[in-house]
């Protein structure tokens, strides 16, 4: 992962983090949890930051029975100029990650304004993961229903709970 990258995975994680903090601590807290519950729209595929923070929204829905913070995967829009580097770094990472195994309780947030790349990614990273070994972990897909049916049958033998949430 780039410097940038961690960095923005860092700031993302900081805002969730402190979204759920403050839930009962100030008068602001009801509005922040109306924010996070209204219906989401995805901003412009070129828009990078605006992507990410949609994508912290949208998990943040999905957050019910997870223990920890989510481990959160985006890629730009193919347009990007360095989009193949980006996406076979992502391929490493989450392959690695769920090689080495995810504990029970945590969840895999991935989401694209390339939903259907996003979903290769996903393919390929989940192709050698032992079957049952992701027990109780919640994968989320942020993307097209058109590659919803890939993601489960690439998912599923892992024994991970797959949860979509289509990009309006």
């Amino acid at each position: 992962m780039t410097k940038k990258m961690a960095l923005i995975a860092l700031v993302a994680g900081a805002l969730f983090l402190s979204g759920c903090n403050q839930q009962g601590k100030d008068a602001a807290a009801p509005k922040v949890e109306a924010v996070a519950q209204a219906p989401l729209v995805a901003p412009p595929a070129d828009n990078a930051q605006a992507w990410k923070l949609y994508l912290v929204n949208v998990a943040k829905q999905h957050m019910e029975g997870i223990r920890s913070s989510p481990f959160m995967y985006y890629l730009p829009s193919q347009d990007a100029e360095d989009f193949d580097e980006q996406y076979q770094r992502q391929v490493d990472n989450v392959g690695g990650a769920v090689m080495r195994g995810v504990l029970p309780g945590n969840m895999l947030a991935f989401g694209s304004p390339a939903s259907g790349r996003m979903a290769d990614l996903i393919v390929e990273a989940f192709q050698h993961v032992p079957a049952g070994s992701m027990k109780d972990v919640r994968v989320l897909f942020i993307g097209s229903s058109d590659d919803l049916e890939r993601v489960r049958t690439a998912v599923e033998p892992s024994g991970a709970n797959v949860v979509f949430h289509e990009v309006k």
